[in-house]
């Protein structure tokens, strides 16, 4: 399936630019009334471009010693580090009302067999109870191709029906780059699951605003990926996308060899402020897994900072989140530095 070009974003640098000829040309060219020496009236006061400066916004969670979340904290209890220097709040918020953009992505390759129709039920139930009117929601399969089931949409209905219609897929894949064909011609037995992430990240996620996550059903085993897992960390932390990795798997598969990529996933959920969650192949532990997801999604802190290092290079800044209290912060470990479109 192609992917479609939704949703643009505004163009915030065409907005910077024309608020800046509109101000060049005021003080180059004052109205008659100022040069008549008379003030301006309310309604040209109302009649300001106001340029936004670069914000660093972080959602992020709070937990004690045993895992349980640490609601009606206040912006005093947090102090922010962007390598290792001090940052001033400008905002602090200790509920998220902010739309939510989900992306849900379901490995469909062989190991999943036994497991893939658990996946579908509860993830269409966990859709039904998270989905507020003003969230979106796509869903990605992976396989030896990666295929855009389900476009952004608040309709649980139409998610239900693109997670029900997919199918395990061991064969030849290979189709044109982007969603619906992989990036690469692949060899069979192919698991796309880096690339998978990449393209939720950088074609879905990227341009959309407000709280965003991955829910990434997986063994975390990858064949055939062009990307490396750096590329699909870098891709979700530039998205500004949390990623949690449910483990699902059917241990049989392996023939008691075990599978070892649950180890790249936590460094993808660590470094976007997600988690990995094991759930083997146990429906009622992958509800509770939803469970814990749709609370610590609902109970975000949100902080914004303007950062010391004004500059936008690119470069990759390490964030820390410091509480006071015996505390465990959940939240991404840094960003890149990059302009906005």
């Amino acid at each position: 399936m192609s992917l479609p070009s939704l949703r643009q974003s505004v163009k915030v640098a065409s907005l910077l630019l024309i608020g800046c000829l509109w101000l060049s040309a005021q003080s180059q060219n004052p109205p008659a009334q100022e040069q008549q020496g008379q003030q301006p009236s309310d309604q040209d006061n109302l009649q300001t471009f106001k340029a936004e400066v670069n914000v660093v916004n972080l959602f992020y969670n709070v937990k004690d010693k045993h895992g349980m979340l640490i609601p009606n904290l206040s912006k005093d209890d947090f102090e922010v580090l962007e390598d290792g220097k001090p940052q001033t709040i400008k905002y602090f918020s200790a509920e998220s009302n902010q739309p939510l953009t989900l992306g849900i992505m379901i490995d469909t390759s062989a190991s999943q067999t036994r497991v893939l129709d658990i996946e579908q039920e509860a993830c269409a139930q966990f859709l039904k109870a998270v989905l507020r009117e003003k969230d979106l929601a796509f869903v990605i399969n992976f396989d030896v191709d990666v295929d855009l089931d389900q476009d952004f949409t608040n309709n649980v209905h139409d998610l239900a029906r693109a997670l029900n219609k997919m199918q395990i897929n061991a064969g030849m894949g290979g189709g044109p780059p982007g969603l619906g064909g992989g990036p690469v011609p692949t060899t069979p037995r192919g698991t796309l699951l880096y690339d998978a992430i990449y393209l939720g990240a950088d074609e879905k996620l990227k341009n959309e605003v407000g709280r965003k996550a991955m829910i990434i059903f997986t063994d975390g085993e990858d064949q055939g990926s062009r990307l490396r897992i750096q590329d699909a960390i870098e891709a979700a932390q530039k998205a500004d996308t949390i990623c949690y990795v449910i483990l699902i798997a059917d241990r049989g598969f392996y023939g008691g060899f075990g599978y070892s990529g649950d180890s790249e996933m936590r460094k993808l959920s660590e470094a976007t402020g997600g988690r990995v969650i094991e759930v083997g192949n146990k429906q009622d532990k992958l509800k509770a897994a939803f469970d814990q997801i749709q609370s610590e999604l609902r109970s975000q802190y949100n902080i914004g900072y303007t950062p010391t290092n004004n500059k936008l290079d690119g470069t990759y800044r390490k964030i820390q989140i410091k509480a006071k209290g015996d505390y465990k912060i959940q939240a991404r470990q840094g960003y890149y530095a990059l302009a906005k479109d």
